[in-house]
C-alpha cells in the first residue's frame, strides 16, 4: 500500500471525527480516534486465530492465570490475545458500553494497559452519553485494517498522520511525538550501514531510543536490519514521556511480536528505567531546545555526586536546552569496545555545535566527545524537514569502535541541498529527502573522502585555548572644575560628614589644576594637599577620589602596583589559540604587533591540564562549507528596481483609470 493510500485511510479514520462535532472539543477528537484505531487494528491482527483462542479460553477455565495466559498467547500466535467472543462488529446497540469495556478488559495485560493510558473508559462513557458510541463503533468495525491490507510500516504512518491531524486541531506540537519517516530512514541508514559483521546470521542485536515517541525509529531500525540479514533477532528498547505516544509505541511493538517489557513510560533524564542496559545501536530525535528546569535537581545531583560514574560527568548544558543531556545519556549506554562497541544516531539543532564558550558545560561536553574520539560524522539536513519547526538540523553519528581510517578524525557532510519539495506541506514540513538522496548521503559518508560536500578534520581542528590578554592601565589626573564636580558622586566620599567634605573640596581647589600623567607623582601631591587641610582619608576613600579625578589616556604613564603593571579591565580581551599551537608563539605573532604593551594573564589556567588558557571546543559547521557569493553588479540591481517601479506605476494608473 503506498503513502497516498495510507493518507487516504488516515483521512477516512479522521473523518469519523465529524460525528463528534458539537459534543466534543476538537482537542478531544484524537483521544477517541487513536484508541479506536488501535483497537480495530489489534482486532484485525488477531482475527485469523480468534476462534482457536475462544476455544482455548473455555478449555482452560479454572487453570492458574499464568498457565492460561501462556496457552492463549500460543493460540493467538501473537504477543497479545483477546479472550472475548465479541468484536466491534458484534457489539449490540443496547449494551454497547458494558460490552465494549468487557471486550477491552478481555485483552492480555500489556494490551489492556494501552487503553488505560488513553483514559478510554471515560471517553466511551462520554460517547454513550452523547448517543454516539454505537455509530462510532460501527464506522470502525467497517474499516479493514488487517495486515494483508496495511503493513505494520503503513500502519505506523497512519498513526503518525492521525497524531499530526490531532495535534494541529488542538494547537499541540505534533513533532514532539514522532520524527518524519524520511529523516528516520536517513539516520537509521547512516548508523547501520557497513555493519554486516555485527549482523551475522543467528546473532541478537539491541536497538534503543530514549525518546521513543510512537516507535518510528525502533520500527525502521528493526525493518532495516531484517532487510540486511533475515536471521538476526532484533531486541527493541525504548522510553517515552507522553502516555499516549507510549501507548501507540507499545501497541505497535505488540502487533510486531516484540517483547513490550522493554518499552518504558517516564522521563528518561530524571528516571532512566533501563539504567543498567547497554545497546548495540541507538537512535534518537530528542526535543529541540527544550528546557530541563523540571528535572534540574535530579540531573545536577547525578552530575555532582556520581561524576563520570553517572551519565552527566563531562558537564551540564544551560538549563534552557537539554539536547546534549540526551546525547550524554546515550553515550553512557554504549557497550565497551571489547564487547563490540555501539553506534549512535541523534538528531540535534544547531546550538549543540557551538553554544557556550571555553569552559562552559556545552564546550566541556563537546571536549569529552571529541577527545574520546566518539564523533564519527555530522550531517547537515535541509531546512523545513520537521512538522513543527523549519530550523536547521543535524544528524550526529557517534561510535566507540571507529574503523582505523576514521580514528582521530571527524567527517562533516553538507546535506542541506539534498531535498525535494513536497506537493503539499505538512505543518512546517515543506521538504523531504528522497530515497536516492538518502543513498547519496550514505555513500558520501561511506566513502570518507574530502570533497565539496564532505570535509574531514582531525579532532584538534575543533579545539582552542582561550587566553586572556591584558593591557596596562594608563590614566591622567587633574583637579579641573569638571572633575571636581564628580568627586561627591563617589559613594565612598558621600559617607564623609559635611565638615570633612568641605575640607576635602578646599584642599582640592587649592591644588594646581594642571594635567598629570603619572599616578604615583599625582598621588604624592594629592596627599600633601590633603594633609595641609587636615583631611585624612582611608584607602578606599583615596581610591574613590583618584577615580573621580582621572581619565584614561593612552599617552599617560602605566599605573603600577608593587612595581607590576596594573591591568585596565576595559581593554581586557580574549584570543582563541588553535589547539596544538604554543599560546606564546601565537601571542607574539598575532597580538604584540598590534598592541606591544599587552601581556597574557597567566593565572587563567585550564582546570583539566593546568596549562595557560582555558580549552574550548566548537564545531563551526557552516564556516567550513561557506562559499562567497559576489554581489550583483549595481547596473543589474538598478535595472530590476526600474522594472519594479514601472510596474507599480502602471498598476496605479490602472486603478485611477
Amino acid at each position: 500500500m503506498n503513502t497516498e493510500n495510507h493518507s487516504q485511510t488516515a483521512a477516512f479514520l479522521w473523518s469519523i471525527a465529524d460525528l463528534l462535532r458539537g459534543d466534543f472539543k476538537q482537542s478531544q477528537y484524537g483521544r477517541i480516534i487513536l484508541p479506536f484505531t488501535l483497537l480495530r487494528r489489534m482486532e484485525c491482527v488477531l482475527a485469523p486465530t480468534k476462534n482457536e483462542v475462544i476455544k482455548q479460553t473455555f478449555a482452560q477455565e479454572g487453570r492458574p492465570d499464568t498457565v492460561r495466559e501462556l496457552i492463549l498467547l500460543r493460540a493467538a500466535d501473537q504477543q497479545f490475545f483477546n479472550a472475548s467472543p465479541l468484536t466491534l462488529g458484534t457489539l449490540s446497540d443496547t449494551q454497547t458500553v458494558d460490552d465494549l469495556m468487557r471486550y477491552v478488559q478481555a485483552f492480555s495485560k500489556d494490551a489492556r494497559e494501552i487503553f488505560e493510558h488513553f483514559h478510554f473508559e471515560d471517553f466511551v462513557q462520554q460517547l454513550a452519553s452523547a448517543n454516539l458510541l454505537y455509530q462510532v463503533v460501527q464506522r470502525f468495525a467497517a474499516t479493514d485494517l488487517s495486515p494483508e491490507v496495511i503493513s505494520n510500516f503503513g500502519m505506523g504512518i497512519i498513526f503518525e498522520e492521525l497524531i499530526r491531524k490531532f495535534a494541529e486541531s488542538s494547537n499541540e506540537t505534533a513533532g514532539e511525538h514522532f520524527t518524519p519517516r524520511d529523516i528516520v530512514h536517513l539516520t537509521t541508514s547512516l548508523v547501520i550501514t557497513d555493519q554486516e559483521h555485527k549482523l551475522a546470521p543467528n546473532s541478537i542485536v539491541t536497538l534503543y531510543d530514549p525518546t521513543a515517541g510512537t516507535g518510528g525509529f525502533l520500527s525502521e531500525g528493526d525493518e532495516y536490519i531484517q532487510s540486511i540479514s533475515e536471521k538476526v533477532s532484533v531486541s527493541l528498547h525504548g522510553q517515552e514521556l507522553n502516555p499516549e505516544s507510549y501507548a501507540i509505541c507499545k501497541a505497535d511493538m505488540l502487533i510486531k511480536g516484540q517483547d513490550v517489557a522493554s518499552i518504558k513510560l517516564g522521563n528518561t533524564l530524571s528516571n532512566d528505567q533501563l539504567a543498567h542496559h547497554r545497546f548495540d545501536y541507538m537512535l534518537s530525535n530528542p526535543p529541540f531546545g527544550v528546557e530541563w528546569k523540571k528535572v534540574q535537581k535530579q540531573i545536577t545531583d547525578e552530575h555532582s555526586h556520581k561524576g563520570f560514574d553517572g551519565r552527566f560527568g563531562p558537564g551540564l548544558p544551560r538549563v534552557s536546552d537539554g539536547s546534549l543531556l540526551f546525547l550524554l545519556h546515550l553515550v553512557s549506554k554504549m557497550r565497551a569496545p571489547r564487547d563490540g562497541g555501539s553506534r549512535i544516531g541523534i538528531i540535534l539543532n544547531g546550538s549543540p555545535l557551538f553554544t557556550g564558550g571555553a569552559g562552559s558545560g556545552e564546550s566541556e561536553i563537546r571536549r569529552y566527545l571529541l577527545q574520546n574520539d566518539l564523533v564519527e560524522a555530522i550531517v547537515a539536513l535541509p531546512t523545513d524537514m520537521f512538522y513543527n519547526t523549519g530550523i536547521a538540523t543535524y544528524v550526529w553519528i557517534l561510535s566507540n569502535k571507529k574503523t582505523a581510517v576514521r580514528q582521530g578524525k571527524v567527517q562533516l557532510i553538507d546535506g542541506s541541498q539534498h531535498y525535494a519539495k513536497m506537493r503539499k506541506s505538512l505543518g512546517s514540513k515543506r521538504q523531504y529527502i528522497t530515497e536516492d538522496q538518502v543513498n547519496e548521503l550514505v555513500r558520501l559518508y561511506g566513502r570518507f573522502e574530502h570533497s565539496a560536500q564532505s570535509k574531514i578534520f582531525p579532532i584538534d581542528a575543533f579545539g582552542y585555548r582561550r587566553i586572556t590578554v591584558e593591557r596596562p592601565l594608563r590614566l591622567n589626573f587633574q583637579t579641573s572644575a569638571e572633575r571636581l564636580g564628580k568627586v561627591m558622586e563617589e559613594k565612598a566620599l558621600q559617607k564623609l560628614d559635611s565638615t570633612a567634605q568641605q575640607q576635602l573640596m578646599a584642599a582640592l581647589q587649592a591644588m594646581d589644576a594642571s594635567l598629570h600623567r603619572n599616578r604615583e607623582q599625582f598621588t604624592k601631591l594629592l596627599k600633601k594637599a590633603l594633609n595641609a587641610h587636615g583631611v585624612s582619608l582611608s584607602a578606599p576613600e583615596l581610591k574613590a577620589l583618584l577615580n573621580a579625578l582621572s581619565e584614561r589616556d593612552p599617552e599617560a604613564d602605566i599605573c603600577t602596583t608593587k612595581g607590576q603593571p596594573e591591568a585596565d579591565a576595559s581593554l581586557r580581551d580574549n584570543e582563541n589559540v588553535p589547539l596544538g599551537e604554543s599560546v606564546y608563539d601565537y601571542f607574539q605573532r598575532e597580538v604584540i604587533p598590534h598592541v606591544p604593551d599587552a601581556w597574557i594573564d597567566e593565572s587563567k589556567t585550564d582546570a583539566r591540564d593546568g596549562e595557560v588558557g582555558i580549552v574550548g571546543f566548537d564545531i563551526p559547521f557552516n564556516r567550513h562549507f561557506y562559499v562567497f557569493q559576489p554581489p550583483r553588479p549595481l547596473a543589474e540591481i538598478d535595472r530590476d528596481l526600474k522594472a519594479c517601479t514601472d510596474r507599480i506605476k502602471q498598476m496605479i494608473e490602472g486603478l485611477s483609470a
